[in-house]
């Protein structure tokens, strides 16, 4: 076992704060922004509504293939120079975004955004998390995921605040410009990380890493696909939903998104303690039941009393899926890292990508976007029955070495 190294209470914040960041910056003001600016890029005329649905797509295609990239490049080493290198194509896509105007160059755009969000998403969490184990405090690695929550309420406010002074892709303007500083301060800081570049044995050999799919983590790569495919669809359309379903005067038209934003600020705190407190696994299934009676509110009570609780209950859970179910896959591969983090965040860009796919063909063949809703609830359903079939940790490894 690698030997246990000591940090400050200043330093521990300093690195956690540099990884809330890195997240503020890719996905939300790369990647959720898009949920709350798509309804007024469709009144400007930018494109329609199906149209949006297909750009989200590539934005989500570009998310998977950047996951799987950092499964190639998942050594810390390769990090360190991937990590500014995807935060540069971040800026410079958002950048592209305040100028173009064309369908087909959006798409390729979102894209490559999408294609850095994905990368940067596996990347500065893992190494983080790798940083924290060889200090005994992996317990608070789901606080990183405070930058999306942040993020997101900093992302509602920029749409919110400039909507009446900008119009069309010069709505992209204040997600680029606040990108460039905290880019470069995220970068700077996760750069003098003091983590070794392999994970080595008590022998000084390399560990020799276990297979990535086996009878503990296959439940939990299928949990965490119905997972992604089960959120997307309300973290994508929800405001879009909401203006289709209320009057034109209505608070929640973009009261929907800030209260997903102000649900998901406590969220990556609230998880990460009821995992240690309750169990991981244990809050996991927790997490998808409430998640699910979100997604399923919007079913089945379309208007104002549906979105409301669909806002509150999937703001306050998605977060929570994502840092438990990471922190159960490192608990059952302890030796896998960052390559283990980056095959789960591939399924999840997988599903994620399928289902703005999926609400498209839906619109297309004339079905309505809440009907559509109902993948969602599905795709929970799915997830929350595997989390049942995923062995405790500890279980596991027992069983594994008694064998």
């Amino acid at each position: 076992m690698p030997q246990q190294k000591s940090t400050t209470p200043k330093e521990l914040f300093g690195v956690l704060a540099a990884g809330a960041i890195m997240l503020l910056v890719v996905h939300a003001l790369g990647r959720f922004i898009y949920t709350p600016l798509l309804p007024y890029l469709v009144d400007d005329g930018l494109f329609s509504a199906s149209d949006g649905a297909a750009i989200a797509t590539w934005n989500y295609l570009g998310y998977l293939m950047g996951a799987i990239l950092a499964i190639r490049w998942h050594k810390v080493s390769q990090i360190r120079v991937m990590l500014p290198a995807f935060l540069t194509v971040h800026v410079a896509t958002t950048l592209l975004a305040t100028q173009i105007d064309n369908l087909t160059a959006m798409s390729v755009s979102r894209w490559l955004n999408g294609v850095a969000n994905g990368v940067v998403f596996v990347q500065a969490p893992a190494l983080i998390l790798e940083w924290l184990v060889l200090r005994n405090r992996s317990s608070m690695s789901g606080l990183v995921y405070i930058g999306v929550g942040l993020g997101l309420l900093v992302s509602s406010g920029l749409v919110t605040v400039s909507a009446g002074w900008l119009e069309g892709a010069g709505r992209w303007w204040p997600a680029a410009l606040l990108s460039i500083p905290l880019a470069i301060w995220g970068a700077y800081r996760l750069a003098k990380l003091d983590v070794p570049d392999e994970d080595r044995g008590s022998d000084g050999k390399a560990v020799t890493t276990s297979p990535l799919f086996d009878r503990a983590s296959v439940p939990l790569f299928l949990s965490y696909g119905g997972a992604g495919l089960g959120y997307i669809l309300p973290m994508t359309f929800l405001p879009l939903l909401a203006k289709l379903e209320l009057e034109a005067d209505h608070w929640l038209l973009d009261g929907a998104w800030l209260i997903v934003a102000l649900c998901t600020i406590p969220a990556a705190w609230l998880w990460n303690r009821l995992g240690s407190k309750m169990g991981d696994i244990s809050a996991l299934k927790l997490n998808f039941v409430i998640q699910l009676a979100g997604v399923l509110a919007a079913v089945l009570w379309p208007g104002d009393i549906g979105l409301l609780l669909c806002a509150a209950l999937v703001g306050s859970t998605f977060l929570g899926t994502v840092l438990l179910t990471q922190r159960i896959a490192r608990a059952l591969h302890p030796h896998q890292g960052p390559r283990l983090s980056a095959a789960m965040v591939a399924l999840y860009g997988f599903t994620q990508m399928v289902g703005p796919w999926l609400t498209k063909q839906w619109l297309d063949a004339g079905g309505t976007l809440v009907s559509a809703f109902s993948i969602g609830v599905g795709a929970l359903t799915f997830g929350l029955i595997f989390v049942f079939f995923v062995p405790r940790p500890d279980v596991w490894h027992a069983r594994t070495c008694s064998r």
